[in-house]
């Protein structure tokens, strides 16, 4: 456990009781480096990312906890905080009590909150209503672990990390499901803009880039997603003069097979990039799971602004809070609820 989070100051805390691998810290991430040298990292999902953040109303960027299928158990110290959660279709529960998947909730000190994997899905975020109280490392929390930077010591998050709080807050209407339909991004294709270097592969090789099926790799991390299917054969060589990477940004290596480079990517490289996921998909391309087929779909970059403004305008008013409804009350539950204060006898005169 990193000292530096060891202990919690008396505005409250988040503590780690348990993490799978790949549960990180990230805000937005890490900009106007790549030149240096230093990847962005940031989130998989941007979109669930800051649907997250606006929802527990704290500053856009705001860092988070970005939750894998490795899943995470919770709890709040000292003092109650509400968090929200979006992203995949994963099993929330609230001391052994399930929540939809997009909620916000208020956890009291010592109730535990339990993230693990659902039906769909490869990322859930959770943003504390308060601001997490560590450190930056050149301008921000995001953990990039390749290179052992941000969040705590460089490092995925784990058992008995405690995450300082600063001003938490108790936000009014308890336990909220988050009505966000953009969430659910469901298909099988995933659009892009060709280039820079489609011209490194024939219009027959793009063509079959374009209808695939490409199938997502086990192999696959934060850097990077890897396709599985008939490979690719370049027009002009493998080999181009070093140039930055994008997120989405999608490489074929020598061997012919596609790579997509996510957050953690590297910040140069020296293969031709065939294509790039539009800013849109990025999300939708993060949050399938390896075994997944997909297809891609060439869009023109007015197409790719267009979807990039339609994706803004969800976030800004495409959602909202539902109250809770529950419908798994038990037998003790129910018998140890206060339904009636009394009893009459009908028959007595």
């Amino acid at each position: 456990m990193n000292d530096a989070l060891s202990s919690a100051p008396a505005q409250g805390a988040l503590r780690i009781l348990s993490a799978g691998p790949g549960v990180t810290l990230q805000d937005a991430g890490r900009h106007g480096l790549l030149r240096f040298g230093v990847t962005g990292a940031g989130p998989m999902d941007p979109l669930a990312f800051a649907l997250a953040n606006r929802v527990a109303e704290v500053p856009e960027g705001s860092a988070a906890l970005e939750i894998s299928m490795g899943g995470v158990e919770l709890e709040a110290v000292d003092a109650p905080v509400t968090v929200a959660l979006a992203g995949g279709a994963f099993r929330i529960a609230l001391d052994g009590q399930p929540v939809p998947a997009a909620a916000r909730l208020t956890l009291q000190p010592g109730a535990k909150l339990q993230v693990r994997p659902g039906s769909v899905g490869a990322w859930c975020y959770l943003a504390p209503s308060g601001r997490i109280d560590i450190a930056p490392t050149l301008g921000s929390l995001s953990t990039h672990t390749r290179s052992g930077i941000g969040g705590p010591a460089g490092r995925a998050l784990a058992a008995d990390d405690v995450l300082p709080l600063a001003g938490p807050k108790v936000l009014p209407g308890g336990t909220m499901e988050i009505l966000a339909p953009f969430l659910a991004r469901g298909g099988d294709t995933i659009r892009v803009v060709l280039g820079p270097q489609d011209d490194y592969f024939s219009l027959a090789e793009i063509a079959a880039f374009l209808a695939g099926p490409w199938t997502i790799s086990v192999r696959s991390d934060r850097m990077a997603s890897f396709l599985d299917g008939t490979p690719l054969t370049h027009a002009g060589g493998f080999n181009i003069v070093s140039d930055g990477i994008a997120h989405g940004a999608i490489q074929v290596p020598g061997e012919g097979y596609p790579v997509v480079l996510m957050a953690d990517r590297q910040p140069t490289g020296g293969y031709p990039k065939i294509a790039t996921i539009i800013g849109a998909d990025l999300g939708r391309m993060a949050q399938l799971r390896p075994g997944t087929v997909i297809h891609f779909a060439a869009v023109s970059v007015e197409e790719a602004v267009a979807a990039r403004r339609a994706e803004a305008a969800d976030l800004a008013t495409g959602w909202s809070l539902a109250p809770l409804v529950r419908t798994d009350l038990s037998s003790d539950f129910l018998l140890g609820c206060r339904l009636i204060d009394g009893w009459v006898n009908a028959l007595a005169p």
